[in-house]
């Protein structure tokens, strides 16, 4: 394992994207608990890019511009639901004192949608993880299983540590209501900018 491999990933996973805002989202509104199951459907949401990249059918999304813009335009449209039910009083940023079953599986749900419903991961993997396997690598599909591995544990850790932070500055936001109205917002503007660099992606 390179450590180049490690510092890019890093700086991949920690980069702000719509996972990171999802999570984020889910700590301030939900708390730790919340935010934790939300780094976890963030980190399965990687999961079909990862094999796409690993068994080479990202090659598909590259080659047909059909098949991207088909993914694209899903993923902008849901990023463009996120921010419309951010902006809900009980949508996405409602405040719950506790979080049941039912509630876990909206957050898990969701934050795969996210990750699935973008065309540019399973690219970005198809290009990032062959540069860090040797072509002398006696078995290259094991390693690239293994890196892909490393990229996810990475991603979960990364992530609870931006959902506890989250969670741990709750209180001082959820007993504002100009702040928490502020922060609905905020967070509906965030997926609207993220849903337009989607939109504007090219292959």
């Amino acid at each position: 394992m390179s450590i180049e491999f490690l510092v890019t990933s890093l700086i991949v996973v920690a980069s702000p994207g719509t996972g990171v805002l999802y999570t984020l989202a889910a700590g301030l509104s939900r708390g730790s608990r919340a935010s934790a199951v939300a780094a976890f459907g963030c980190t399965l949401g990687i999961v079909p890019h990862m094999a796409a990249a690993v068994m080479g059918s990202a090659a598909l999304l590259h080659t047909s511009a059909l098949a991207f813009h088909t993914l694209k335009y899903l993923g902008v449209a849901y990023l463009l639901y996120m921010a419309w039910n951010a902006l809900q009083e009980q949508g996405a940023l409602r405040v719950e004192q506790e979080v049941g079953p039912r509630s876990a599986r909206q957050v898990i749900t969701s934050a795969i949608l996210i990750n699935i419903l973008n065309p540019k991961l399973s690219i970005f993997f198809f290009a990032f993880l062959p540069q860090f396997v040797s072509a002398q690598e006696a078995h290259p599909l094991a390693r690239m299983l293994e890196l892909s591995a490393v990229f996810m544990l990475l991603t979960f850790v990364v992530f609870v540590g931006y959902g506890l932070f989250a969670a741990a500055i709750r209180n001082h936001v959820v007993s504002r209501p100009r702040v928490l109205t502020w922060m609905r917002r905020t967070f509906a503007a965030a997926f609207v900018a993220l849903g337009a660099k989607l939109a504007l992606a090219e292959r």
